[in-house]
């Protein structure tokens, strides 16, 4: 079998011009296995500005060769459905042979992934990211949805997960395959330390800025109790749509010079901000394992979480502290402990350097190039 391989990414969820940003973990998952094989990423999405039926765009990025179909808007489900298969075999036109199909975000693109399977015997393995699979967020997953997630898992040759605890949420739901969980991936080339941390006490968190998951209100609860405790500190929030939160932080009497919003940022311009960060805080209600935790760490940078999710799998002792969802009270108290120094944490150093030995490009890739051969060998 040859060592460079041709792998179809097909995916959900990907970066668009219509979501610059959406599965952007994806993205970073495709460039690493690029390191080794070459990748076709596709994508299609519903564009309200797309004019004609359905576009086909084709760009290299970042080494990977890049197809994303843009679809007209449609409120007829079957004229949609219809248009999203047109744009699917104009692209497969597009590819040429294939070795090895790599899923990401099982429904509703997997169709294309079992069509392949059924008809031009091509195996597949699943990339899962979606938080909607734990209970009780799985009760609004409709009939449609569950069968046909069940029917890609079945047929998949392996479904990787990006946490145990994610693995243990979509077995409960009824999704059996033959899993193995591979985490998110980091460019430890570009995350890495600084050589050193400004004396000024600062506190950093960047998301989608979604409440009910990210839980954006309960922090700046805890910032307006924070400013009555320490004076000197700075908190800034990194993520798109953050002018929701203006109204709240006035209510609030939050003096506006502690507290700053950025939107959305490309991954060069993040590291500044993480390596200049005293900690990091996530306080959200539910999580899978997110990226934002493993970057922070191989910058050297300590973490306050809740311990949701899989975040508990990727978070050694001395890296930061885990505390309960929604408990504002342990926030609070955290991060003055961290503010008075009265916690012991790990080297920027060893921090970064357990980011390398498990999440970087090169592992990430020598993983999937495992399961993608024992998949192929089998099938010879």
């Amino acid at each position: 079998m040859k060592n460079r391989l041709h792998i179809l990414f097909i995916n959900s969820w990907y970066p668009s011009k219509v979501l610059p940003v959406n599965g952007d973990f994806i993205q970073r998952h495709a460039e690493a296995v690029a390191l080794k094989h070459k990748v076709t990423a596709i994508h299609i999405i519903t564009d309200p500005n797309c004019k004609r039926s359905f576009k086909i765009e084709k760009k290299e990025i970042n080494g990977i060769n890049t197809i994303i179909g843009y679809i007209k808007q449609t409120q007829n489900p079957i004229i949609k459905g219809y248009l999203f298969l047109r744009a699917y075999k104009n692209i497969l036109n597009e590819i040429g042979h294939i070795d090895h199909v790599h899923l990401n975000v099982l429904y509703p693109l997997g169709i294309f992934a079992l069509h392949l399977k059924w008809f031009r015997k091509k195996p597949f393995i699943i990339s899962e990211h979606w938080t909607d699979y734990q209970y009780p967020l799985s009760k609004n997953i409709k009939l449609k949805e569950r069968y046909i997630s069940k029917l890609i898992t079945k047929n998949a040759a392996f479904v990787c997960p990006v946490s145990k605890h994610l693995q243990n949420a979509m077995q409960d739901f009824g999704l059996d395959g033959n899993y193995y969980p591979v985490p998110n991936v980091v460019d430890t080339n570009l995350f890495i330390p600084s050589s050193s941390k400004p004396s000024k006490f600062k506190i950093l968190h960047i998301s989608s800025m979604n409440d009910d998951q990210k839980n954006i209100s309960g922090i700046i609860d805890v910032i307006s109790l924070l400013q009555h405790k320490i004076s000197d500190f700075k908190f800034t929030f990194i993520g798109s749509n953050s002018i929701k939160y203006k109204r709240k932080i006035n209510e609030l009497s939050i003096n506006q010079d502690i507290i700053t919003f950025i939107d959305h940022i490309n991954q060069k311009e993040l590291v500044n901000y993480l390596q200049e960060a005293t900690v990091f805080v996530l306080f959200s209600n539910y999580e899978n394992l997110p990226c934002v935790i493993l970057e922070s760490f191989s910058t050297g940078t300590p973490i306050i979480s809740t311990n949701v999710g899989g975040i508990s799998e990727c978070f050694p002792q001395g890296f930061g502290t885990l505390i309960p969802a929604k408990n504002q009270e342990r926030l609070l108290l955290e991060l003055i402990s961290f503010y008075n120094q009265k916690k012991q944490i790990e080297s920027s150093e060893k921090m970064h350097k357990y980011v390398v030995n498990n999440f970087s490009k090169e592992k990430i890739c020598d993983t999937f190039t495992k399961l993608y051969t024992k998949v192929l060998i089998e099938k010879e």
